[in-house]
Formats: C-alpha cells, structure tokens, sequence
C-alpha cells in the first residue's frame, strides 16, 4: 500500500546546479540551485527565487549551471548557504576561479567538470529561470576513449529533497532505448 504525501518536489535524482553569473562590476558570483532541469534539448528552467545571483542574472541575461560533482561537494554547498550581498568573496572562499563563457556572458567555473552556458530566453512566474543553451563545455579529465562525457569518471551529486542530503550517482544498471526491446 502506498502513503500519500501532497505535493512535494519528490523527483530523484535532482541535479545539484551551481548557477553562476557577473554582476555589474563583472564580478563572478555563484550559488547552488535543486530546483530545476532540463526542458528540451537546448533548453534549462531553474526556480531561484531572490539572490544576488537572480538581480546579476536579470541585467546580464546570461548564466552557466554547472553540475556539482563529489570533489566539490562543501564549495558547492557554502555557496549556497552564503550570500554574497552578505559575503563579497565568497567565490574566493569557495576555492572557486573562473573563466568568461566564450557564448554568453557569464562565468564558467573552471574547478566544475561540466558546464552549460545559458542565455536568458524568459522568467516565469517571478522565480523560474528559462534559458537556452548555447554551450555545453566538459573538462577532458572527465571524458571517455570516445570523446563523451563519461560517468565512470565524472561522478555528479543529487540531492535529497526529503532528508536534505546529497548522494552520489550509482552504478550503470542497463542501456537506455535497448533493455525495454526484451519485452517485445
């Protein structure tokens, strides 16, 4: 028998994102965003709310989310319980360098393996964030023998939005598109 809950944001795994922008003065700054995803195939919505991030994002139109991955799972997490209206060197802090996205105008955090580069299409609702994605940058160290992204060595963390944890990723339990076929 199944218990009911309501509504609650009960979807597994949800990426941890690191949404990074600049802000007036060309200043990076980054926070840790759960709520989001993918929404087609060039496009990214994340819920973020009021941060410093969101005033950055909104005079920019540009932002990158990068995965938080287990290495860097504490700067991943102090830059979301700090602010930096609150903390100005916070990025410094975190360990955090950056580099100007070559697609939009925005940082990539060059200590995160994988990146994508946004550029604001629309904000929904006051908090949901639509951008389309003009990039998608990976670091070698986490590619594969065939040039791809590969779990085996990038290892992604998710969080749990009933107990507030994080997790990482598991291992490969079968292939998309082929496991389903045996059922035909």
């Amino acid at each position: 028998m199944k218990k009911n809950f309501g509504a609650k944001p009960y979807l597994f795994p949800q990426p941890v994102m690191i949404i990074a922008t600049y802000d007036e003065n060309g200043k990076a700054n980054a926070m840790n965003a759960a709520w989001g995803g993918i929404v087609g195939m060039n496009e990214i919505i994340v819920d973020l709310g009021s941060h410093k991030t969101t005033d950055n994002l909104l005079k920019t139109k540009a932002f990158t989310v990068s995965v938080a991955d287990v290495e860097h799972l504490v700067a991943c997490d102090y830059v979301g319980i700090v602010s930096a209206n609150k903390e100005p060197d916070k990025m410094e802090k975190a360990g955090f360098t950056t580099t100007k996205s070559e697609f939009v105008n925005a940082p990539v955090i060059n200590e995160l393996p994988l990146v994508l580069e946004c550029q604001l299409i629309k904000v929904i609702d006051d908090s949901k964030y639509l951008g389309e994605i003009k990039n998608v940058s990976i670091d070698e160290s986490v590619l594969g023998e065939d040039g791809e992204l590969d779990l085996n060595k990038f290892i992604p963390i998710t969080y749990d939005s009933v107990h507030h944890g994080y997790y990482r990723l598991g291992e490969k339990v079968g292939n998309a598109f082929s496991e389903g076929t045996k059922l035909k």
